[in-house]
């Protein structure tokens, strides 16, 4: 008999229908012997619906009030999927983060998760009921409603997975696993039957958007194994373990992520002095702007080119500061780009494997794709070319390293 922790994001919640999908869903599971913690998000939609109601009284809500609205949003969720479940004669039991216990930090609409009691969730379990649990929510040391910010529910499945040592943590979504790439793109990408946690993390990072950062780390961190799975869709979905197997069989490449949210901002002429990059990314940092690549180029007259690459919508800020710089630093121009593309490969299997790096340039360039930028880290190599090009380089790369259904991996 398995402890089962199972997550249903907000379109699996979305209507009474899909609830009661749901609870039929959980019924199987609960039939089958297993206990079962379910954690829900809001029906799809609400969280939005509570914001903007929060709006129209101020444009900045108070963060604590603001807290005190959305989570009403799980409140609902819980209560109907635990009444679907108790009408199918299925003991159960809804909580919200506050009842359970989830312990969180004070930072209001993005806290952490810093201890969960799971003593109440034990005792009805033994009991024999399915526990419904709010996600996206917990409670500070003051008694005061918090929620965890995006993909909050994702991050309340896994930590209560890792509370309760559970055997699993199942994330259901709208898509059945996850994919080499994004099928949209690729038509011939293959769902993954399994990927690594520092594999998915990467993905994840760079722009697959199946799981969230935070969950993926967290279940990484207390070795929870995750697995995605299709809401209303049978199939055995894609587990992401610690397991690293060695075989045969190994992908070198495990999948393909993309992301188009990216700009590029290049400060020419600046004196090569030391601390030079400190000058122009100090500013850049304090003004919260995240930056993801770098490039810099010395030139022969003791002059060097800065360029980086940071979210799209940060460019116009990032600008400003590096404008700012520029004047200070008596450099030459600042230029950007925001019709870029970042294309990664990512995969435990290069540890193993030399020349992966040289397969992907090549690739690319049989496509006539210009490389703008390079950054590498022991499984992952990433590139910025131009956006127009994102779709074919995808492909391409796809196809290079054999991913392409029907399954022909392997050197």
């Amino acid at each position: 008999m398995a402890l089962i922790v199972q997550k249903f994001g907000g379109t699996s919640v979305g209507t009474v229908e899909r609830i009661e999908q749901v609870a039929e869903k959980v019924k199987k599971f609960r039939e089958g012997g297993d206990d079962i913690v379910v954690v829900v998000s809001a029906m799809s939609g609400e969280t939005n619906r509570l914001i903007d109601l929060a709006k129209q009284i101020s444009d900045t809500p108070v963060p604590r009030e603001l807290d005190v609205m959305v989570s009403t949003g799980e409140q609902v969720t819980i209560a109907l999927l635990a009444m679907a479940l108790i009408k199918r004669g299925v003991p159960a039991v809804s909580y919200t983060g506050n009842q359970v216990r989830i312990l969180t930090d004070s930072s209001h609409n993005k806290a952490r998760i810093l201890q969960i009691d799971d003593q109440k969730i034990r005792t009805d379990l033994k009991a024999g009921r399915v526990v419904v649990v709010a996600g996206f929510q917990g409670v500070d040391e003051h008694g005061n409603i918090t929620t965890l910010g995006r993909g909050g529910s994702d991050t309340t499945g896994v930590a209560l997975a890792a509370a309760l040592k559970a055997d699993e943590c199942q994330i259901y979504t709208d898509v059945d696993g996850v994919y080499t790439t994004d099928p949209r793109v690729v038509p011939q990408a293959q769902r993954l039957d399994k990927i690594t946690f520092e594999e998915m993390l990467e993905m994840a990072s760079l722009g697959s958007k199946v799981l969230q950062i935070r969950s993926v780390e967290f279940a990484g961190k207390y070795n929870v194994p995750l697995r995605v799975l299709h809401s209303f869709q049978e199939g055995p979905g894609t587990l992401i373990t610690l397991d690293e197997e060695e075989s045969m069989e190994q992908p070198i490449i495990s999948g393909i992520a993309f992301n188009r949210d990216e700009a590029k901002l290049t400060i020419r002429g600046v004196p090569d002095i030391p601390g030079v990059a400190f000058k122009i990314l100090g500013p850049i940092s304090a003004a919260n702007i995240e930056v993801d690549m770098i490039v810099q180029n010395v030139a022969h007259d003791n002059t060097t080119d800065f360029t980086f690459t940071v979210h799209r919508n940060d460019y116009q800020a990032a600008q400003r500061v590096l404008e700012q710089t520029a004047s200070e630093l008596g450099a030459r121009e600042v230029i950007g780009d925001t019709k870029i593309a970042k294309v990664s490969i990512v995969g435990v299997g290069m540890r193993s494997h030399a020349g992966v790096a040289s397969r992907m340039f090549e690739a690319l360039a049989k496509e006539t794709i210009n490389i703008q930028m390079i950054s590498t880290s022991e499984i992952k190599v990433s590139v910025v070319i131009e956006e127009k090009y994102l779709e074919l380089a995808v492909r391409a790369l796809h196809t290079a390293f054999e991913l392409d259904a029907p399954n022909h991996q392997g050197e």
